[in-house]
């Protein structure tokens, strides 16, 4: 039995010394395909394995379609994470020594090694690098680096003069995910829990407790509700007085702990029970009306200031949580609140929308059978469908002062404003979605940053240069150029400087270091760079901003940057060369969690720094890997590493699982008894070829045609499939489908394998490169690697030969069908189609409808003989006219009787006579009648 891992070491061993995947300029059309590089925060897992391995995929298709490709890859080491990593090694962090020794596949004794971030980067990027030579990729290792590189920091130097040049780079105040322990702003990368959270903006409405200087603050995303007010809700539970801008607030703990990130000037007066001050009254800004405090559950006291407005007639949790109080004796006693306060509770309508009537929440809630506030699921996708229809559709009613008659959109906007105007509201931010934690195991807060760095993104102007060229774009699949779209019109300005972590320093402001997602937009462009950083070429004092505009922009002229950087004029001109016959990116393929952030600033940067024949080309997108139905963590497990898939079953093995396992951004799922399954397939292929490689070829026969056609099918198939990036497609047509047709080919007893071995290797060899390379140097001196991809040739599809077989497959099928029925079954007796039914079905083929086909047989005087017989038949079979075959069955038959009585076990017989009369009439040209004994 053949050994995968010896195999693909040897080839690996070979490609790597005959240099085949090194690529540079020649009079070929070039292909630059780019994966985001892996963060070194751990061993490389199975989400790296599927976003590399369709790169590598396609960068081996394209290259055997006859582009010079280039498929590059560094990584990434900036920013906290590492040296978060590096300080919970250092502790001996029980839960790090668990998942690193468990999942990571780390020894012990080198783990506990790794308490500096530079041993992280170095212990990590040498077990990235080997366990990515081990799966095969066809990487040009030339142009490896890591992101604290001292010459990619000045290649990030150069990116952020040239932003701040263009103001794109302004000092600011703004919100920002925040971490309190590492006093730091934090991104997705730096993150344990809530990658993808963002900030919202609550309105915060100032609710005045009667006869007392206090401050109910309530937050709110929906301000214009503030007229449907019948009463704030609390959590029974202790709270906080504090002084915030000299006015006093009641918020919750957690509240109080928030406002102290934000610019307000805050201070804790005492802590308070809640209960005091349910059932007393505040009022309600703008209209001025009184309402209750009352008790409810379902607040929480850690989403925005703890105190929540009620409008029963627009809220479904709020309606809910009052029928429920109305109902609750027992509560209304234990805080002494009368029954008629919540008697008088009565829903204030002020939307109108021409879908819902009557008190909208009670509708909706009554709809989706909502009973009670502990109906959570229920009550949430209520409140989103009826959030969403009256943003959308609603218009403020009369009873809504001078905001009636406004959209509910408008309105929105236009009563936040007023309110904060008035100094009747304020503003509150809030994550999205809870909890966001920090690698280092801090929870992270929103902090409003003074003075701080931030990327300009809300610029109208550079949003719109995007959003054309994204139209411009191929993206991949086509459906998410909708997602871009969206998350290009919600980006913010974003942070892009930090004082802690691994980087480069801003240049103009050295105490800032920029952020880890901010210094890997554009570097796309140094991978042309680090070629002659690698060879010794270029180091980093030669990289000044003037040679770096030459050689990335073409501005100025070779000589001057020559003069700036201390090199040859020759070798400025060389990496100039380089840059315009590569750039730009033609794919960039990339897992779905980088939409929101990295591929929207890799779009952004581009736009802003390269003239437009420099942007990037398209863009793929593939989704997550779960492991046996669970989600994969790095920091918590399960994890599968792309190290240990490999060890364990394969390269070539783990390569076609991950293609085959989910198309484009559907998840896919790792599932060791299918991985098991393919494997022993992949051994049962390996051994066909090279049981049957070196075998002479011999006279063609009608299967051999037939084995030659379905092969060019499955080329066309393939072909089209990788053109659109669909692997999953791929695949399944390359190996399963084609091994199919072999398996069947092999049972028809064919001795030609040979004919098709050299294309079924060729199209398998961007998916199993290994093993097709073993098999293909059997008889071959070439690479199969760099031979040309197989072209579909149209002359070689034989539709009479592939009808022939498809005949017998399905005769087979059915005769096995009707054997089941017949218990001691010992012969089957066949009636082909009479005569005069095939004539039928070549004029029903050719006819448009059923009234032509009728009227040209009518026209022959043997079918108007049969009148009713030769309609009746038109009738009952025309709308299948595509399944009728044509072909002489008795003689395919009889030529194949061994084949069909080996199959099924019966003595054939072509007897009509034995054939019932009834079954006889029912036969039809490619579908006989069957007669089982």
């Amino acid at each position: 039995m053949a050994d995968f891992r010896e195999i693909e070491k040897k080839w690996q061993k070979v490609w790597q010394e005959s240099r085949i995947f090194e690529a540079d300029p020649d009079n070929r059309q070039k292909f630059f395909i780019t994966i985001p590089y892996p963060y070194l925060n751990g061993n490389l897992h199975a989400g790296h394995t599927r976003t590399l391995t369709i790169g590598d995929a396609f960068a081996r298709y394209m290259r055997m379609k006859g582009y010079n490709v280039l498929f590059p890859l560094g990584f990434h080491v900036t920013g906290t994470p590492i040296i978060g990593l590096a300080e919970l090694i250092a502790k001996r962090d029980e839960k790090t020594i668990e998942v690193y020794t468990k999942y990571h596949d780390v020894p012990l004794e080198d783990l506990l090694e790794l308490t500096t971030p530079e041993k992280i980067v170095e212990y990590f990027s040498r077990e990235a690098l080997q366990a990515l030579k081990n799966i095969g990729y066809s990487i040009d290792w030339r142009r490896v680096f890591t992101t604290t590189d001292e010459e990619y920091q000045r290649f990030i130097e150069w990116q952020y003069w040239k932003l701040k040049e263009i103001g794109l780079i302004v000092k600011g105040t703004h919100p920002v995910r925040y971490c309190p322990h590492d006093q730091n702003p934090v991104e997705d990368h730096d993150l344990l829990m809530g990658e993808g959270a963002t900030i919202v903006e609550f309105t915060v409405i100032k609710f005045k407790l009667e006869d007392e200087d206090l401050v109910f603050p309530c937050a709110t995303l929906r301000p214009e509700t503030i007229f449907g007010v019948t009463n704030i809700w609390v959590k029974p539970t202790k709270y906080v007085i504090a002084e915030v801008d000299g006015e006093k607030w009641f918020v919750s703990r957690e509240a109080y702990e928030k406002l102290t990130y934000t610019e307000k000037s805050v201070k804790q007066i005492r802590e308070v029970d809640a209960r005091e001050y349910i059932g007393k009254c505040v009022t309600v800004p703008l209209v001025n009306r009184k309402v209750p405090i009352l008790p409810a559950d379902f607040v929480d006291t850690d989403n925005a200031t703890g105190v929540v407005m009620s409008v029963p007639a627009h809220a479904p949790y709020d309606y809910a949580a009052i029928e429920d109080l109305k109902r609750d004796e027992k509560r209304l006693q234990e805080f002494g609140i009368d029954r008629s306060v919540v008697e008088n509770l009565k829903p204030i309508v002020l939307i109108g929308t021409s879908e819902l009537k009557g008190v909208p929440a009670e509708e909706i809630a009554r709809e989706l059978g909502v009973r009670s506030q502990k109906d959570v699921e229920l009550l949430e996708k209520a409140t989103k469908t009826l959030y969403k229809k009256e943003y959308h559709t609603g218009v403020m009613l009369e009873n809504t002062m001078n905001y009636a008659g406004m959209k509910v959109s408008e309105a929105k906007e236009k009563i936040h404003e007023d309110l904060i105007k008035a100094g009747l509201a304020d503003v509150f931010y809030e994550f999205s979605e809870k909890p966001v934690v920090c690698r280092c195991g801090t929870k992270c807060v929103v902090k409003v940053v003074r003075d701080q760095w931030f990327l300009n993104y809300s610029n109208r102007e550079w949003k719109n240069k995007v959003l054309n060229h994204l139209e411009n774009m191929r993206i991949i699949p086509n459906y998410y150029k909708e997602e871009f779209r969206n998350k290009i019109e919600w980006l913010k300005d974003k942070a892009c400087a930090r004082r802690k972590g691994l980087g480069t320093r801003i240049p103009w402001d050295k105490e800032w270091l920029i952020e880890s997602l901010s210094d890997s937009t554009i570097y796309m462009a140094y991978y042309i760079l680090a070629k002659y950083i690698n060879e010794g070429v270029l180091k980093a004092e030669n990289m000044t901003n003037e040679f770096l505009d030459y050689v990335l922009l073409g501005k100025g002229n070779a000589e001057s940057a020559a003069n700036s950087a201390g090199l040859e004029k020759d070798v400025v001109e060389r990496i100039r060369a380089d840059f315009e016959y590569w750039y730009p990116v033609d794919l960039r393929s990339s897992g779905k969690d980088l939409v929101a952030n990295h591929l929207l600033f890799y779009l952004f940067h581009h736009v802003a720094i390269f003239p437009p024949e420099k942007w990037p080309r398209a863009i793929a997108v593939n989704g997550y890997v779960s492991l046996e139905g669970k989600k994969m963590s790095k920091s918590k497990g399960p994890l599968l590493t792309m190290k240990r898939a490999v060890q364990q079953y394969g390269a070539d093995v783990t390569r076609l699982y991950i293609l085959h396992a989910a198309e484009y951004d559907s998840d896919a799922d790792w599932k060791s008894r299918e991985v098991e399954g393919l494997a022993n397939h992949l051994r049962r292929f390996y051994s066909l070829v090279k049981d049957h490689y070196l075998k002479q070829q011999q006279r063609m026969t009608m299967l051999d045609r037939w084995l030659v056609s379905r092969m060019q099918r499955a080329i066309r198939e393939v072909r089209d499939a990788m053109d659109k990036l669909q692997t999953r497609r791929a695949v399944n047509a390359a190996f399963f489908e084609v091994m199919n047709d072999v398996r069947w080919y092999l049972r028809r007893g064919g001795e030609n394998l040979v004919i098709i071995l050299d294309d079924w290797l060729k199209l398998l060899s961007p998916f199993a490169p290994h093993i097709c390379e073993d098999l293909w140097h059997l008889k071959h001196d070439s690479f199969v690697s760099l031979e040309p991809y197989p072209e579909f040739d149209e002359s070689k599809i034989d539709e009479e030969a592939e009808m022939a077989e498809e005949y017998l497959k399905r005769l087979i099928e059915d005769i096995m069908e009707v054997k089941k029925f017949v218990e001691g079954a010992k012969e089957v007796y066949i009636h082909p189609a009479d005569e005069w039914k095939i004539e039928a079905a070549k004029v029903m083929v050719d006819s448009k409808d059923v009234g032509e086909a009728i009227k040209k047989l009518m026209q022959d005087e043997e079918m108007r003989k049969r009148g009713k017989e030769v309609t009746n038949f038109v009738k009952r079979v025309f709308k299948d006219k595509k399944k009728l075959v044509i072909l002489n069955e008795k003689e395919l038959i009889e030529k194949n009787s061994d084949f069909i009585e080996s199959e099924t076990g019966l003595k054939l017989s072509l007897d009509s006579s034995k054939v019932p009369d009834e079954k006889k009439r029912v036969a039809i040209p490619g579908k006989p009648a069957i007669y089982v004994l």
